[in-house]
């Protein structure tokens, strides 16, 4: 035994029963007081049952809402698919959009931005009417043939009935806050059948490069309940093909890293463009209603042009087919003008869908030269074109495997990363805020907006 203080050299060694054991340190938590104790507990279960019954009440407006959106755009698709002369229409369909939105939309115009910019700078209350305009326009839009999605419909449906509660119950301006990032976060859900990413979309969106965690329990809670209640109506979602194991190889790493690069070229172009057009219809039509109109004939000739009407609406179709076997190149790069074109001069919808279709065709066309399965290429390109166009890659991967399983997880997740550094200080959501920068020199344009840059 080596002779310490206690045991000197050639002294016989203490027993065990001698040595008095070192008394542990106390943790922070039980130095509080026990009534000090008793109390955080106590705020922490009123926390929890306060945003319980917000949190439901949230997701049970939304998923309903949701509900009977989904049904509606079904429905419009349907009459859509069996008329093919329907895009003659789209001049006319962006007449009555342009002037509802001109003379009855003020600030609702500004669709999810408007929601966005009440979270981080709150000026006014969001006004209900925003939720026939949205509701009407973005029907209107796919029953005529406009290529547009969903969720941004969604999103600012469940963003305007969350805003409402506020002043029907009294609520503190911090609790209006985290009410608008639970309105998205149900809205997303429910419109995708994907509470996961749904709940995480509506705290990542916030701010590009970070995550506030004040509102995780409210945009679980409403994001749960939404997803359950448009489920409860009987509104399903599109399957897809759930992506089986594969070994993580030098070629399936290398794989996911080009195509989350060539994702992120892609969403950036997709906004470049989608800004220019908007650019050129404002500089050339000062009255705004007229904007859609040519918009939209410029859309119905092109689509006249092709012979096809394959670009028309969500595109949901050519989506699944993208899983099946290689698409041609040129089909993702034909949505992302068509979806440019519509969006851009004033016709109304989100961006999401069309999103998926660019990223699962340019996926699905990879295939032809990539040594990788094309389900699994279709579906990398599904979420990163996404991810890198909405800066949200902790959602986007969410959602990959919420659709697609976790198997394919960590190619998901690489491809979505990569994206969103490859996009660069650009999104589909103007009044997205630079909490942290992309890259290092980047920096000096951390805390302005996007469309302030």
């Amino acid at each position: 035994m080596i002779p310490t203080e206690r045991t000197a050299a050639g002294a016989a060694p203490l027993s065990s029963s001698c040595v008095r054991p070192v008394p542990s340190r106390p943790s922070l938590f039980a130095l509080i007081p026990v009534r000090l104790r008793a109390l955080y507990t106590a705020s922490a279960g009123a926390f929890l049952l306060r945003w319980l019954l917000l949190g439901g009440l949230i997701g049970a407006l939304a998923g309903t809402a949701s509900a009977g959106f989904l049904v509606a755009l079904d429905g419009v698709t349907r009459w859509r698919e069996a008329h093919a002369w329907a895009p003659a229409l789209l001049p006319a369909a962006g007449l009555l959009i342009g002037l509802a939105y001109h003379y009855f939309g003020q600030v609702a115009g500004r669709g999810n931005n408007l929601i966005l910019d009440e979270i981080h700078r709150p000026s006014r209350a969001i006004p209900l009417r925003l939720l026939p305009l949205v509701l009407g326009g973005t029907l209107l839009t796919h029953l005529v043939g406009g290529s547009a999605g969903r969720e941004g419909t969604a999103v600012q449906m469940g963003g305007a009935l969350a805003d409402q509660l506020p002043r029907w119950l009294r609520l503190t301006a911090a609790d209006r806050r985290l009410l608008l990032i639970a309105g998205m976060s149900a809205g997303f859900a429910s419109v995708f059948g994907t509470p996961l990413a749904g709940a995480v979309f509506g705290l990542e969106v916030l701010w590009l490069g970070s995550v506030r965690y004040d509102a995780v329990l409210p945009s679980f809670l409403a994001a749960a309940v939404a997803d359950a209640v448009t489920r409860a109506w009987g509104v399903g979602h599109t399957a897809y093909p759930v992506l089986g194991a594969l070994p993580l190889t030098p070629t399936l790493l290398g794989g996911a890293l080009l195509v989350g690069a060539l994702c992120g070229l892609a969403a950036r172009g997709f906004i470049g463009l989608t800004h220019a057009v908007g650019r050129v219809y404002a500089r050339f039509i000062a009255y705004p209603p007229l904007r859609p109109v040519v918009g939209g004939a410029v859309v119905a000739l092109l689509m006249w042009g092709l012979g096809t009407t394959r670009y028309s609406g969500l595109g949901i179709p050519v989506i699944l087919e993208a899983f099946q076997h290689p698409l041609p190149p040129a089909v993702w790069a034909w949505k992302l003008v068509f979806t440019a074109l519509t969006l851009g001069c004033g016709f109304r919808g989100g961006e999401v869908t069309p999103l998926f279709f660019m990223g699962a065709a340019l996926g699905s066309a990879l295939a032809a030269v990539l040594p990788l399965p094309v389900a699994l290429l279709a579906a990398m390109g599904f979420v990163g074109v996404f991810a890198g166009a909405a800066n949200t890659p902790l959602a986007c991967t969410l959602m990959g495997l919420e659709l697609f399983g976790g198997q394919a997880g960590i190619c998901l997740g690489l491809t979505c990363v990569v994206a969103y550094g490859f996009s660069g200080h650009r999104g589909i959501y103007g009044a997205q805020v630079v909490g942290q920068a992309k890259h290092p020199h980047r920096q000096p344009e951390e805390g302005q907006r996007l469309n302030e840059l």
